[in-house]
């Protein structure tokens, strides 16, 4: 594909799935969250409701469309708003002339050879019984990993799904930090969070403040992730 610089100086694209809720400082949506420029592209068929089902009714298609026009506008490397898109990790990454990163979850594999000898890592997710099978496997994680999403009837999924702005921040941090506490009291030997939501990003300093373990969320891997395709320049001469 030949590739016409539109945008010049951004290096990172960013997925983005069509949505009304609020996206705080500290979320991927959120263009201030960065401390580089971003790209956003809306694919207009993926939302909320349908990110947990793509394991039934495919949406690679617009991604890739999306993505297409994201890398022939100048981008360097392509990434998602949403952590069950690494469903199509291997698809997207074979599919784009960029190197692509779909989903936090895959700093699982990463974060477990980082632990002591009898811990390992929890995920976080917005929907427990979504992240099984072809979610953690297309980006290598075992079956057996603990997962503990927010509940079904939470203010969180609310918020989330149906674009309800009258949540409060407060409301969501207290839910979001009791889900990771039950995480920890669930599976004790737990010695690391992995976040899949990049909603869940704005509570991360206050789960490590509550809980005392690190955690992993979509700003850790993105810039992890931008650091190498814009790596720092030092001056020795």
């Amino acid at each position: 594909m030949q590739r016409q610089k539109t945008y010049f100086g951004v290096t990172l694209g960013i997925l983005m799935v069509k949505s009304t809720f609020r996206r705080y400082l500290g979320d991927i949506g959120n263009a201030e969250t960065w401390s580089f420029p971003v790209q956003y592209r809306i694919v207009e068929d993926a939302i909320p409701a349908r990110m947990t089902e793509l394991h039934n009714a495919s949406l690679l298609e617009p991604f890739k469309r999306a993505a297409d026009e994201l890398i022939a506008a100048g981008v360097d490397g392509i990434t998602t708003t949403c952590g069950f898109l690494s469903i199509y990790q291997k698809e997207l990454a074979d599919h784009c002339s960029v190197p692509v990163a779909t989903s936090s979850l895959l700093q699982v594999p990463m974060v477990e050879r980082m632990l002591p000898r009898g811990k390992r890592v929890g995920i976080l997710t917005y929907s427990g019984p979504t992240l099984n099978g072809p979610y953690l496997e297309a980006v290598g994680i075992a079956q057996d990993t603990p997962v503990v999403g927010m509940a079904p009837t939470s203010n969180f999924v609310r918020w989330i799904k149906e674009g309800d702005n009258s949540v409060t921040y407060a409301t969501l941090r207290e839910e979001v930090v009791a889900t990771a506490e039950s995480l920890i009291r669930k599976h004790p030997d737990v010695g690391a969070i992995v976040s899949e939501c990049t909603n869940l990003a704005p509570f991360t300093a206050d789960i490590v403040d509550r809980l005392g373990i690190p955690v992993y969320d979509t700003v850790t891997m993105v810039n992890l992730f931008q650091a190498a395709l814009r790596p720092r320049r030092y001056q020795n001469d």
